[in-house]
Parts: structure tokens; sequence; C-alpha cells
């Protein structure tokens, strides 16, 4: 790890500058939905259902626009793009207090949506690839230790500042810490290197070897990801409910649910001191693995107190060392040029299926018991798993 130093003054200041802004963006992106959508929907005398659909066409313009994203960072550079999601982001969140008309809403959505894409995790990797080139993996794993703070932060703020301003004058405060915050640090603090330009001996290490990043080894890589990207996201919408329904009482199965988020910062912990020379393939295989224990252990003791602690801490280490994967992963196995371009389109499918799996996992939920919904995301991580042992790293004989 390099000195205060040379955090201040070379490339590794982006990891700090890009730590602070993913607590940022998430904390106002994509955290606070679960708290303001509601009250948006009751102070409108719209649907729960039409108004959280906006957030899930955000996702789904995310990604459609994530490739052209890691493309403009390939070219331009995150300093400049970057900047530009912070601001679109702003625009968006303060274009929602106005938004009255469902048409108009859907439209502000949209808007965050490409935001999202420019400001969240895989923008922040295509800059750190850009920068570091094939030695980005533990920049990657120092981010998102940053990031996974954001909903530690967020939530708890969200709720203190509905309190205080409503969630117009919630809304209001972070388009303002994205505006003058987040995009001036994106824009003026994020190194300028390009790491193809001004390559270092010390910092960059180009893989000898890479596979093609089309056909059959992209698409097994895309596709693993995508079918791990249903389970947070299918999850996170309905566990808690499931668990409640499983007779366990409220305050419980908040505690429960709160494992998660220091799940994932230890796993990350334990990735940047245990398994930095670990190939990040075999990262991804056992982070799956882990979570298909989990499922497996609900599987045998079923909806209990400690089975369901269990599965939570599994599964906030699976997604903490998923995290570190979408980054090192594309980055091991198709080297660091285009890594940008490469990086969005992962997170293009990665983002598609955020946006379908809450949807899809509701419509299994009115038609069937609990431990079927389980039973389903289970396979979602259990074709994950398998495109992740089908894919095969490069080797000198082929």
């Amino acid at each position: 790890m390099p000195s205060i130093p040379t955090f201040i003054a070379g490339p590794w200041r982006a990891v700090v500058v890009l730590g602070l802004t993913q607590i940022l963006a998430w904390g106002t992106i994509y955290y606070p939905p679960v708290l303001t959508v509601p009250l948006i929907a009751a102070d409108r005398d719209w649907s729960n259902a039409f108004a959280m659909g906006g957030f899930s066409l955000a996702l789904l313009t995310a990604g459609v626009v994530s490739p052209r994203i890691g493309l403009l960072i390939d070219c331009y550079g995150g300093h400049r793009v970057m900047p530009a999601g912070s601001l679109a982001a702003a625009a968006g969140l303060a274009l929602l207090c106005y938004a009255d008309h469902p048409i108009a809403y859907l439209a502000v959505w949209a808007l965050l949506g490409a935001a999202t894409a420019a400001s969240l995790y895989d923008p922040a990797f295509a800059t750190l690839g850009r920068i570091f080139g094939a030695a980005a993996r533990r920049p990657i794993t120092a981010l998102t230790l940053a990031g996974g703070f954001a909903s530690t932060v967020s939530w708890p703020v969200t709720h203190v500042l509905l309190e205080a301003f409503g969630w117009r004058g919630t809304y209001f405060v972070y388009a303002a810490l994205l505006a003058f915050v987040a995009a001036p640090l994106h824009a003026f603090a994020l190194p300028r290197l390009r790491v193809e330009s001004k390559p270092r001996a010390d910092e960059v290490q180009v893989p000898a070897l890479v596979l093609p990043a089309k056909g059959w080894p992209f698409g097994l890589v895309a596709a693993a990801f995508a079918a791990y990207a249903f389970v947070p996201s299918g999850l996170s919408a309905h566990l808690l409910a499931i668990l409640g329904r499983a007779g366990i009482d409220a305050a419980t199965v908040v505690t429960i649910g709160a494992l998660f988020g220091p799940a994932q910062v230890a796993a990350r912990i334990g990735e940047l001191v245990f398994a930095s020379r670990v190939h990040p393939l075999n990262v991804a295989r056992f982070a799956v693995g882990l979570l298909l224990a989990g499922f497996a252990l609900l599987a045998v003791l079923g909806l209990s107190v400690t089975a369901a602690a269990s599965f939570a801490l599994l599964f906030g280490m699976a997604n903490g060392l998923i995290t570190i994967a979408r980054g090192a992963v594309p980055l091991a196995l198709f080297g660091a040029s285009g890594y940008g371009h490469l990086i969005g389109r992962i997170g293009g499918a990665f983002l598609l299926m955020q946006a379908i799996a809450p949807l899809a996992l509701a419509f299994v939920a009115e038609r069937a018991p609990d431990p079927m919904v389980l039973a389903v995301v289970a396979v979602f991580a259990l074709v994950s798993f398998v495109g992740f042992v089908t894919i095969r790293r490069p080797d000198s004989r082929h």
C-alpha cells in the first residue's frame, strides 16, 4: 500500500476521491428510494408500484447506456465523464420535486438512470483501470471498502432529513451535495494520468496472456455476473418480508438485515489482506459458493433466526467479494486495453438484471410459497456459479 504522500500526490489519490464520491453517489441516488418513493407515491396519489417503477426504469436506462459511458471514460477519462454524471444526477434529484405528471416523473428517472451509469461502481472501476492499467485490482478493492459504508451512512441520514425537511427538501440537499461536492471532486481532484501513455514499472504489470473480449469467453463472464445480479436485487426487495412471514419478529428481522453491510466490509478487508494474490476468478467462485452454502443452510434448517442470521452473513460476504470481482475479473481475463468499455458492457447486463429481478420475484411471490421464491433466487446463484467455474483462465498452451 503506498505512503500518505503517494496517496495525495500520485495516482492513488483517485482511490480517496472516488471513495468519497461513491459514498455520496450511492447514498443520494441508489439507497434513498426505499424511504422516499413511498412518500412520493402518497404525496401524488400514485400507487407504490408505479412510483417504484421509476427507479426500475432508471436501472434499465443505466444498463443501456453503461457501455457508452465506459467507452467515453476510455477516451476522455473519468475526470471529464464523471462530473457530468454527478451534475446530471443533481439535476434529476431536483427535478423529481417538480415532476407531478407521470410521464415527467418517468422521464426524470430515465435521466437519473443515465447519471447512475456515470456515477456508481462501473465508471469508478473504469476510471481506475484507465489510471492504473493491469495493476488496478488493489485500488478497486480499496475503493469498494469505502463504498461499503454508503448504506450505513445513507439510510440514517436520509431518515433524519426526511423528518426535518420532507422528501423534497431531502432531495434538494442531496442535489446540492452532488453538484457542489461530488462534481468538483471528479473534475478537479481526479488524476489525469493514463497508464498507457505514461507507464510505470512499479505500478503496471501487463499480463502476457489475455482472452478475447468477445464471443464465448466474454459471454460467460457477462452471463455469470448478470445471473448473480438477480440475487441481491431480488432479495433486497423481498428477503425481510419473507423472514417476517416466517414468524420472526420485526426487531429481529431488522437486526438480521443489518448484518449484511458489516459482512460485506469484512469480506473486502479479508480479500485485501489475505487474497490479493489469489486469481479474481477464484475469488468470484468462492463468493458464489458461499452464497450457495447459505441457501443450502436455509433449505436444511428452515427460516429460523439462526439460519437467517447465518444466511445474511454469508450473503453479505459473497456480495462484498463479488463487487471486487466485477472490477478485477474482466481486468485479469481480458487485459487493460479498452477496460472502460469492457466494464461498461458487463455492467450493462448487470444493471438490466438488477432492474428486472424485483418485479420478476414479485410475480413469483404472488403465485408461490416463500420456499419457492428462495429456490428461484438460488437457481440464479447456481447459474452464476456454473458460469464462473466454466470460464477458463488464459493458458500459454493455447
